[in-house]
This record gives C-alpha cells, structure tokens and sequence, in this order.
C-alpha cells in the first residue's frame, strides 16, 4: 500500500511550519507563519487553514493533517492547553477545529512526541521497539517509544525527561520540581553556566557563549569550554542513566539543537553512562543521533495521522 500524503503542521515558539509529507520526504518548502503576528487561536487557525487549502489545490492526494503543538496535549479530546507567544491561547479544541475547517481527518500531538515518532518510524530509531528520545534546545523535551508504540501515559503526559529531577535540593522547576534537568542545560541554562565557569576560572568570556558558539571553542581545544560541555553531560548522563533503569530501552535517541555538539556531547555521555550503568542496561543500548533536525516534528506528525487512517 502506497504511503499517503499528509500535511505536517508544527506549532513553534515564533512560527508555525507547514508542509506536504509523504513518508519521510517533505513534497513541499516548509511553509512559516509567524505566530507573534496573531492575537489569539481563531485568526492564527484561519491563516493556517488558508495555507493548508493552498497546499491541496497542488497536492490534492493529499488525505489527513497531523499537528505538534507544544506543552499539554489532551490527545483525547484535541484540545491543546496554551501556545507559547501567542496571547489568548486557553484551552482551544484545535484538533477538531483544524478537522472542520479543512474537511480532513486530523491528528494532534505533543512535538516532543511527534518528534520521538519520527526518529521511530524513519530515523536513528528505525528497528528498535523501545527508545528514550530526547531533544535539548530551548528546553529539554522527550517521548518514548515503548514496545513498538508511542507511549503517552495515562494523561498524555508521559517522557517529560526535561522535568525529572536531578537533585531534589537543587534549583526549582516551574511545577516546585526541585532539580529539574531542564533547569541546567536548556540553551539560556548552558550559556549561564559557561559564563560562571569563565569567571570561576578568571577567564574572558567569549562573545559567543551559546551552545553553537561554545562547540567551535571546545573543538579549538579551549579547556573551559571542554569543562562546559563535560558539565552538560554529566547532568544529562545523571538523568538518563535513571531513565534507563526504568525503561531498560534498547537505544537513546538525543535531537534539538544543542545535539549538534556531536562528539563533544556524545562520547563523554557515553562513556559516564557505562560508568554507571550496569551491564544489562548498556551493554545492548545504542546511543544515537538524531536524523532529523527542524523537520522532526513536521515529519512526526504526519506519521501519526497517516498511521490513524
């Protein structure tokens, strides 16, 4: 049976992004709309109908839309709870009022988990039944994969990696959740970190102390950067490594933007999680990459209203 072609909607902080999926191959340009141009859910809802109903006259095999949409998802019900930048966003019933308007079946879901999805179906994750992905960027997100199938939990909630604690007296987390991973190595957490370990080590600090700028340095073999990013994996290692024993996954999927330190982030993880894990937790895990980058959630989504038809 041929794979259908669905139009892929991911809900941003400052844009939403459409296109036409099929499979894992985008048919079309990703398509922006910038959400801060938007007061409230109805005249953002319009403009993305308008360019969904563009999309079909030229791909007009197309035959579902699927969402991510950030933050609580009632997947049940297809209300999302709040979109960030965009005022006046409370408890809107996008799922059914995309499906309305467009005249196709529709699906909605966390972008974390579409983002998880994505890797499973056709990414790093492709043959595995039970992975942990996790995406580190402005904030620290996840899903999970559990025997084969998205596991959402009993309220959609399920894989907020990001929101484990870390260190119950540590600093506080938006929901009184002491130690939260998110907490120290979201983008701002990390630039923050780096700015106290150059002055701990009477050091200047370099213009450019993102994530980004941060990867060039340690390449370059500057020791306080090296220390940056060996202090990000041992917060993360702390984190998955609990994880791992309760899930006893078969592979760790690791996305977003601050993923793209690549070995600087992937070897020294590696190596803190053999150091503590034992032997049957990480002797058969696989520690990966994601395929996708900006794309995860828009491919994600339409995998999951391709699979619903």
């Amino acid at each position: 049976m041929s794979t259908p072609q669905v139009i892929g909607i991911d809900f941003g902080g400052t844009s939403v992004k459409l296109a036409v999926i099929e499979g894992s191959e985008l048919l079309t340009n990703v398509i922006r709309i910038p959400t801060q141009e938007f007061e409230g859910s109805e005249p953002l809802i319009e403009a993305i109908v308008k360019k969904a109903w563009e999309l079909r006259q030229s791909f007009p095999q197309v035959v579902a839309i699927g969402i991510g949409v950030p933050g609580a998802v009632d997947i049940s019900k297809g209300v999302t709870y709040n979109l960030t930048n965009v005022k006046g966003w409370s408890s809107v019933p996008l799922r059914d009022l995309i499906c309305e308007k467009s005249g196709l079946p529709t699906a909605m879901d966390n972008d974390a988990n579409c983002m998880a999805y994505a890797e499973f179906k056709y990414g790093a994750g492709q043959g595995f039944r039970n992975i942990v992905c996790v995406t580190l960027g402005t904030g620290v997100g996840g899903g999970l994969i559990l025997n084969g199938e998205l596991y959402r939990g009993s309220q959609h909630a399920a894989g907020e990696i990001g929101q484990m604690s870390i260190d119950f007296n540590g600093i506080e987390g938006p929901y009184g959740n002491s130690g939260s991973l998110e907490r120290y190595i979201g983008n701002r957490q990390i630039e923050e970190m780096a700015a106290g370990i150059y002055r701990e080590k009477g050091v200047n600090l370099p213009e450019d102390h993102t994530p980004e700028g941060l990867t060039g340095l340690a390449q370059d073999g500057d020791p306080v950067a090296l220390e940056v990013w060996d202090r990000v994996t041992t917060y993360l290692a702390a984190n998955l490594m609990s994880t791992i024993y309760l899930l006893n996954p078969d592979a760790v999927v690791i996305g977003g933007g601050v993923a793209h330190a690549g070995d600087l982030l992937f070897d020294p993880l590696k190596r803190k999680l053999r150091d503590s894990l034992a032997d049957e937790c990480f002797d058969h895990l696989s520690v990966l990459h994601a395929r996708f980058g900006s794309t995860a959630g828009i491919i994600g989504c339409s995998a999951i209203a391709a699979d619903l038809l």
